[in-house]
């Protein structure tokens, strides 16, 4: 038996023989019943490795999940669009370093789905890349960010920089309420509550499942 010490690819993890607990019966659930998912825990508890699944299952890559709970219960398979953003590894205690990484991302997503001139910020470059992604595609596109908070957490020594930090989170992800038309669905992770980071104020159409009971029950 092969356990998965540090492992936070689902495709990695299953394609190498790696002991797995079947959550994918929570992923079908999650997937099927609503839009806008937050959980908060702390560090190491799986986080990541769950937003993998949660990629792979938008993925359609139907062969990564034979003999779990959904393989049976998904009938479509379809493949999404995904932005995925991984906070969790970047170093926020510079200057411009929150832009540079939202930058990279937008940049990647660009090349694919082209830009606009007039999109000057990252919120309307994220706007504008998210519009046009399920435009070109045809469907909704799926969101999916990792440590939504680092960037204020690793700065709380630095009132200025988390203040600079701050203003961009909250124009970047009010985004997922302006261009909620385009989205299928989102699902954001972090160690604090989002009510306590105030970079949410302009999002209230989040679920906190954090605490949830909800997602412990089978999927019927």
């Amino acid at each position: 038996m092969k356990y998965p010490i540090g492992i936070q690819d689902f495709e990695k993890l299953r394609t190498n023989g790696y002991s797995y607990v079947d959550k994918s019966r929570f992923v079908y659930k999650l997937a099927t019943e609503g839009e806008y998912y937050f959980l908060s825990r702390p560090r190491r508890f799986g986080k990541s490795l769950f937003l993998s699944t949660l990629e792979a299952y938008f993925q359609g890559k139907k062969e990564l999940f034979k003999g779990l709970a959904i393989y049976d219960l998904e009938t479509e398979w379809k493949k999404y669009p995904i932005f995925h953003i991984d906070l969790n590894t970047a170093n926020f205690r510079e200057k411009d370093s929150l832009y540079t990484v939202l930058n990279d991302y937008l940049t990647t997503w660009e090349s694919k789905y082209g830009t606009r001139e007039s999109e000057a910020t990252l919120a309307l470059r994220f706007k504008g890349v998210i519009a046009r992604a399920a435009e070109k595609e045809g469907c909704g596109v799926v969101i999916l960010i990792d440590e939504y908070d680092k960037p204020i957490l690793q700065t709380l020594r630095d009132p200025e920089l988390q203040a600079e930090h701050r203003a961009q989170l909250k124009a970047f992800y009010s985004v997922l309420k302006t261009q909620d038309r385009y989205i299928k669905f989102a699902f954001l992770t972090g160690v604090t509550k989002f009510g306590k980071v105030s970079v949410f104020s302009d999002l209230n159409n989040l679920t906190d499942i954090s605490m949830a009971t909800v997602i412990s029950a089978s999927a019927e």
